[in-house]
């Protein structure tokens, strides 16, 4: 853990200096040693890429897909979000014609509660 911080406290060119050192990847130093995915709450492709820019590993799929109009299609799209987060024309051009996400509880509808 002491590592870590003195880690924190380099600039550029002594962390660069300090990974060919170690023999680490110099873009992997200073990253916590975990996996970061993001889960609940993200369906759409913009979702997933959103969550890959702001430095996830990875994401979960779970009912928001498999319960969309078009799972098949609406997982591709996913996929291509991720794999692309960055490239705004393969996001536009995946999030298109995807059909309704997963259709959640209309609050309109009186929900009987058995107890």
């Amino acid at each position: 853990m002491g590592d870590i911080r003195v880690l924190r406290n380099m600039d550029d060119d002594e962390v660069f200096t300090f990974a060919k050192k170690i023999a680490a990847p110099y873009d992997l130093l200073g990253r916590l040693p975990v996996v970061h995915f993001a889960a609940r709450g993200v369906a759409t492709p913009e979702d997933m890429a959103l969550m890959m820019q702001l430095g996830c590993d990875g994401v979960f799929i779970g009912s928001g897909v498999f319960k969309s109009e078009d799972p098949v299609r609406r997982g591709s799209a996913i996929v291509q979000a991720v794999t692309h987060y960055s490239d705004l024309e393969v996001l536009a051009e995946g999030s298109c014609g995807l059909g309704e996400a997963m259709v959640g509880i209309n609050l309109n509808v009186k929900i009987k509660l058995h107890i």
